[in-house]
């Protein structure tokens, strides 16, 4: 005869592992909060003085733009569809997805419930979901203030977070992560385990990134950024001791990122991706600081905090399928790569990113997610988007992981860039989208703000002298810069 205690002991056991997992994502999701302080600190550093109480206010009032947004329309959007969660005792009041048939295949493209977070759903499991979900989206609402920093309406940089919160990021991490067609390349099709990304290389950073370069392109560069004969007058940044405590932070807070994605304090997977993360940020710290000393012969503290953040980027999508030597080979190219970039689309595409965000959160977004394709071991990953056998890439014998790693890529480009490109242009007709020139040469701190970043404010002029290499993202043999 059963031990009529039993079942209780199965069930409070069960109880407890739920009530871990919901603590471990919580305090992750926290974590990840608190990357918006590295995030504004950055961004104002690498920014000039004139410009630090909007820079800072776009960093900081995105926090609450995202969550307004995302509580009203993209959360459900993004995660309405995506059924059961395991970790968080079995909840599937979130099932339902909108899907249309082709080819005899189910594809998901949004979810259609969670709005509002309705009382029938508003459940310890869901509430972790949408805190730890809304801490990643506001990430991605921030990269774009980066990239038009210093010349924004804020204005209209309050409408283009909304639209981010609401469309832009919901619906592509729908397919990623809500049980979208992006996840089901798998099964539908064969290709490894579908578009993989562990914790938002794809769905997080290059979104952001690709925003960056579709609103940086359109915004135009900052005033006297580009002479007229085609020279690059590099843009002084204001204070890097803020750049590289915004660094540390933001790679404190991506432990939390990485390593609470596993969304179980129960899967002890999570020190093996807490560990690939800080080998990442190291190498790619470090292969910045090889390459710009090898090149230009100084080693600019701004490009080693960007060659930190590609690193951390790239190995966001990976890290918990890859092996220690992968995840130091690609943090180290992450290093070199956000560099390369960064000057090609300063110098050649003449996009102005003050903060090089372009290259740190697009490229090395991509980067990671070829990563995955690449140099996922097999080790880990088993059941993951319905596929038995663990992620596996073309280095260890599947070739369809690193086919849905690209069309993962190419489906972000081509949803994320036309729709963003659409919302700037209609922002710009009903408010506008830049800040009159006089504006941006006296500073935006006072038109747009009404109050100074700094009480003793140095003013608008910058200038900088003979310095080959500048603000982690501009490369100029300009001698002199005009103050402006």
């Amino acid at each position: 005869m059963a031990d009529p205690t039993l079942p209780e002991l199965a069930k409070n056991l069960a109880d407890t592992q739920t009530a871990l997992n919901i603590v471990w994502t919580m305090v992750a999701g926290f974590l990840v909060m608190f990357m918006q302080a590295g995030f504004a600190l950055v961004e104002t550093g690498l920014t000039r003085a004139k410009n630090a109480a909007h820079t800072m206010g776009m960093n900081f009032l995105v926090y609450a733009i995202g969550i307004i947004g995302f509580y009203f329309v993209g959360f459900g959007l993004q995660m309405g569809g995506v059924g059961a969660m395991g970790t968080f005792g079995g909840d599937a009041t979130l099932s339902k997805e909108f899907v249309v048939s082709l080819f005899g295949k189910d594809f998901g493209l949004f979810g259609m419930t969670g709005f509002m977070l309705p009382l029938s759903q508003y459940s310890a499991g869901v509430a972790t979901m949408f805190l730890f979900q809304m801490c990643f989206m506001d990430t991605t609402c921030t990269i774009p203030t980066g990239a038009a920093a210093e010349r924004w309406k804020f204005s209209s940089f309050v409408l283009f977070s909304f639209v981010i919160s609401t469309i832009i990021y919901p619906v592509y991490a729908n397919w990623v992560w809500g049980g979208g067609w992006l996840a089901a390349l798998g099964v539908n099709f064969g290709l490894g385990h579908g578009h993989v990304d562990f914790a938002g290389s794809s769905v997080v950073h290059m979104t952001g990134g690709v925003m960056a370069l579709v609103l940086g392109k359109m915004i135009g560069p900052r005033a006297g950024k580009y002479s007229p004969d085609g020279r690059i007058n590099p843009i002084a940044p204001q204070s890097i001791p803020q750049v590289m405590l915004g660094t540390f932070i933001l790679a404190f807070g991506w432990f939390g990122f990485n390593a609470g994605s596993t969304l179980a304090g129960t899967d002890t997977r999570l020190a093996v991706v807490a560990t690939n993360t800080m080998i990442a940020s190291a190498t790619g710290a470090f292969s910045a600081y090889l390459y710009v000393r090898a090149k230009w012969g100084k080693a600019d503290p701004s490009w080693l905090a960007n060659g930190m953040l590609a690193g951390l980027v790239a190995i966001t999508a990976p890290c918990a399928f890859v092996s220690s030597w992968a995840a130091a080979l690609i943090g180290a190219v992450a290093g070199v790569l956000v560099i390369v970039a960064a000057v090609f689309i300063d110098s050649k595409l003449k996009i102005d990113d003050p903060v090089g965000a372009s290259a740190v959160h697009g490229v090395n977004g991509a980067w990671g997610i070829l990563a995955t394709g690449l140099f996922a071991n097999g080790v880990y990953g088993q059941g993951l988007n319905g596929v038995a056998h663990g992620v596996t890439g073309l280095f260890y014998g599947d070739k369809g992981q690193l086919i849905a790693s690209v069309i993962g890529i190419l489906a972000n480009v081509a949803y994320v860039a036309p729709l963003a490109a659409l919302a700037f242009f209609v922002i710009g007709k009903v408010v506008g989208n830049r800040v009159p020139l006089e504006d941006e040469i006296n500073g935006l701190d006072i038109p747009e703000m009404g109050v100074h970043g700094y009480s003793a404010d140095p003013g608008p002029s910058v200038g900088v002298t003979g310095a080959p290499v500048t603000s982690g993202s501009h490369v100029s043999v300009a001698k002199t810069v005009p103050s402006i």
